[in-house]
């Protein structure tokens, strides 16, 4: 799909869901905190370096999932670090810090692997809002350049409704990547790793599609 058309699709997308999402969302306010704690359960869990040598052998799938999941998981950072300031929801913003929580470990716990195998990581750029991962804009769920600095822009309810939009997608391609490491990988610690994306993603794209007001048969769709 075009990113013309894809962006096309979103907008309309978004007309539609701007007046449900605001509507649940207000309704949320700031209850956010006791639900989807076990989105992502123990996903931080993983010891830093993924202790290689316990988990036996890894494989090129195992090498090209770290290589992919970094930069995808520093966009999805991005993404929640602009909820504190731009967000209206308190729902939003529990959210987004869970996602922050998650996510930052899992990235030094790829990056340790990466090290130990003597493969490249992928390198962070630098500089505030440099939109990470524009590079690898043909990943699922990655956004493109543009995505990002439209949602930057942003404040308030307007925030809310694109910042699930934009995050809807991007778990629904870490899924994907990981249910691809699940059945083609071999190291042990990176297949755990990706149960629990699979995990954890799956039902905070639940929460998020609720959000934004759409039935559970649509979020499936």
């Amino acid at each position: 799909m075009s990113n013309s058309i894809r962006t096309l699709t979103r907008r309309t997308a978004l007309v539609v869901a701007a007046g449900a999402a605001a509507v649940v969302l207000a309704a949320c306010g700031g209850d956010g905190a006791d639900r989807a704690a076990a989105g992502h359960g123990d996903a931080g869990s993983h010891s830093p370096t993924g202790a290689p040598s316990s988990a036996g052998a890894h494989n090129a799938q195992d090498v090209a999932f770290a290589q992919g999941m970094i930069p995808h998981h520093r966009q999805a950072l991005e993404m929640a670090r602009l909820a504190g300031d731009r967000a209206s929801s308190d729902t939003v913003k529990d959210l987004a810090g869970r996602i922050e929580k998650a996510q930052d470990p899992e990235i030094r716990t790829m990056t340790g692997w990466l090290k130990t195998w003597g493969e490249d990581v992928p390198a962070a750029s630098g500089g505030g809002m440099d939109h990470s991962g524009a590079g690898h804009s043909g990943m699922p769920g990655m956004m493109g350049a543009e995505d990002m600095a439209a949602l930057e822009r942003l404040t308030g309810k307007a925030f809310d409704v694109q910042f699930l939009t934009l995050m809807v997608e991007h778990h629904e391609g870490a899924v994907e990547m990981a249910r691809t490491e699940q059945s083609k990988g071999r190291y042990g610690h990176a297949k755990r790793m990706a149960d629990d994306i699979v995990t954890a993603q799956r039902a905070e794209i639940g929460e998020m599609n609720k959000l934004l007001g759409k039935s559970e048969s649509e979020s499936k769709s």
